[in-house]
């Protein structure tokens, strides 16, 4: 397909509808396999780098290489510092030393380090080669200190001026300056040892009068981070406090980077991700993953799951004789099972949550038990109206239909308590409660619903 076509299908408003129109990212994939730079270059020239981001995670592993080598110019810092680490990885690979360092120097510290962090051994120092002194050394001192810590977040631009100043001094001071950083909320207030005393909010500073001193304008930091606090922590704090920014400094309190919240509106949506997929047993997957990779990841907790299910089909042959001999007991016996499994799941769900989000604590440990024990046990009671009336219009035996309200109830409140008390072990052992509460609250509940249900079977109908 030739250029003029390429400009006749692209969308009016590509800026807009570029990371989710198929036509356009259609068209960008016959520009692709028409080995058409200049066509690739076009298409993606209007848009934002977020959404040439989006575009290029539409695409194979081998289409994203094709951009790479065909329009490398597309790639930059931006837009490196935009896409998921998947596709940065890939298309990286096919980027010249001297193209990854121009686009790296556009960035600000923090982005620079995520994006040179990816890279092997070998591209790292080639790159690090050709960047300034003063950004290598950023890169490197962010490198130094271990991942998901805010060391490894911070941005080390920043603005700080010394508390003795006025407003018109730090304002006149600023507008001289060639290295601020791009955006920037705060700026901080430091005595003579480059300790962070207060922080004035720049709408502060711009509506103040010129001869005001900074020390009258200034608030205490809420705040100071130590770069070694896990990146977590550090989201908890900008959202209980409403931060926009805040001071990281080192052993001696000298001020040496900040945090904004941009890189922690990051932190908390990849904190959520990695939660959510634990509890299900899975590893994120981007669009470009093989069937290989998938199946690595997601292969043994299916394996373990597999484990569990033998267990709760073990106690299932236990009362092999009184199933032949009450055939409702196997129609009947997956209600149960399910019906726990789903009150566990919720449980869980609610208790995974509240303890990322400190809500659930020590000090309200064990009120939030209690209610998770009375909820589990008020739904099986309603279901086991419900159920005992359905199996008596169903099978007609009073008997049937009261043994299975009665293991509703008694596993509908299992469900409940190990939903919220498995993760609460997990994290007292010093496990992470969102990886394996899943796997261990199912297997309560499969078990516990077979033993009340064919157990009280026994018991009752033989």
């Amino acid at each position: 397909m030739g250029e003029a076509a390429f400009e006749d299908d692209l969308p009016v408003d590509s800026h807009a509808l570029a990371d989710v129109d198929p036509e356009f990212v259609g068209n960008l994939r016959q520009a692709i396999a028409d080995r058409d730079g200049d066509a690739i270059r076009r298409m993606l020239a209007p848009l934002h780098a977020a959404d040439i981001a989006d575009v290029l995670e539409q695409l194979t592993a081998g289409q994203q290489e094709g951009v790479a080598t065909l329009a490398p110019d597309v790639f930059t810092g931006e837009v490196l510092a935009e896409i998921e680490p998947d596709t940065r990885e890939v298309v990286m690979a096919y980027l010249d030393p001297s193209h990854l360092a121009a686009a790296i120097q556009e960035l600000d510290s923090d982005d620079a380090t995520e994006v040179v962090e990816e890279l092997d051994p070998e591209t790292r120092a080639a790159v690090l080669a050709e960047i300034s002194e003063i950004d290598r050394q950023a890169v490197e001192q962010s490198l130094a200190f271990e991942d998901e810590t805010a060391g490894r977040l911070m941005q080390r631009e920043f603005v700080a001026a010394p508390e003795f100043w006025s407003v018109g001094h730090a304002l006149d001071h600023m507008r001289a300056s060639d290295d601020l950083p791009d955006k920037f909320h705060d700026l901080f207030v430091i005595d003579t040892g480059f300790r962070p005393v207060g922080e004035i909010p720049v709408c502060r500073l711009l509506s103040a009068r010129r001869d005001v001193a900074l020390s009258d304008l200034m608030e205490p930091p809420r705040i100071l981070v130590d770069p070694e606090t896990d990146q977590e922590e550090v989201a908890y704090l900008f959202q209980k406090y409403h931060l926009v920014s805040a001071p990281v400094v080192d052993s001696a309190g000298r001020l040496t980077g900040m945090l904004t919240l941009d890189d922690i509106v990051h932190v908390i949506q990849d904190e959520n991700k990695e939660d959510m997929l634990a509890l299900a047993g899975v590893n994120e997957a981007g669009l470009a993953d093989t069937v290989v990779r998938s199946v690595r990841s997601r292969a043994p907790w299916l394996l373990v799951n597999l484990a569990t299910a033998v267990l709760a089909s073990g106690v299932i042959a236990l009362f092999e004789g009184a199933i032949s001999q009450v055939v409702a007991l196997a129609v009947l016996m997956p209600i149960v099972a399910s019906m726990g499994g789903n009150a566990g799941t919720q449980s869980l769900a609610v208790a995974v949550r509240s303890i990322a989000e400190r809500d659930l604590t020590a000090a309200n440990a064990m009120r939030v038990i209690w209610r998770e024990l009375a909820t589990g046990m008020v739904n099986g009671l309603i279901f086991a109206v419900v159920m005992g009336a359905v199996t008596i219009l169903w099978f007609q035996d009073v008997a049937l239909a009261s043994v299975i309200a009665i293991a509703m109830v008694l596993n509908l409140a299992c469900a409940g308590l190990s939903g919220i008390l498995v993760p609460l072990g997990l994290v007292r052992a010093g496990a992470d409660p969102a990886v394996a509460s899943s796997v261990f609250v199912t297997t309560v509940t499969d078990v516990v619903g077979f033993l009340a249900f064919l157990g009280l079977a026994t018991l009752v109908l033989l």
